[in-house]
Order: structure tokens, then sequence, then C-alpha cells
């Protein structure tokens, strides 16, 4: 399984880095209602994703303290594979 977003894929992860946050807003996603957190690099300010802080959904609170990043926002050329670290491999299923 995977997540994905609006323009393709994405990726579950329990701990980001080189990050800042931005205010908590509810949203409405293809799972259910969520709090969440928009993410953004802290070197050049760009939206790389969200964190769940709430799920309101009790089957979705696995996500909760973890963060969406998405594909095309952190990999150079879309085509690329994208390497990522074994431990960051967990991913599930997510629509937004």
């Amino acid at each position: 399984m995977s997540f994905t977003c609006r323009r393709g894929r994405a990726y579950l992860f329990s701990n980001v880095v080189n990050i800042t946050l931005g205010p908590q807003e509810e949203r409405l996603m293809m799972s259910g209602l969520h709090t969440v957190e928009d993410i953004f690099c802290c070197c050049c300010g760009q939206i790389l994703g969200w964190k769940y802080v709430v799920a309101h959904d009790k089957n979705q609170r696995y996500k909760e303290g973890k963060s969406v990043l998405e594909r095309w926002r952190i990999a150079d050329d879309a085509g690329d594979e994208l390497n990522l670290d074994a431990r960051a491999g967990s991913s599930d299923s997510e629509n937004s």
C-alpha cells in the first residue's frame, strides 16, 4: 500500500528533519477529518506535505504524529526513483 496526494505518490514517515510546521487546521481528506499542520522546508520554505496531529476517526489514529511528504515536492525529477532510507519506508494508503 502507498499514500497518494493530488499529484501522485506520497510517503508516510515517523520522523522528518529540516522542516518547519505551519499552524494547525482541520482538513477533510479521503480518509476522514484530521487536524494537520503543513510541513515546509526549513531552507527554502517550500511546502512538502503535512503532519497528522489528530485523526478524528479511531481507525485512522495510527497516523497521529506522523508526516506525509509528497514525492513530486521532494524529488528533483519525478521520473527518477526516490531513494528512501529503509526505516522511512513505512507507507499506508491515503488520498487527499
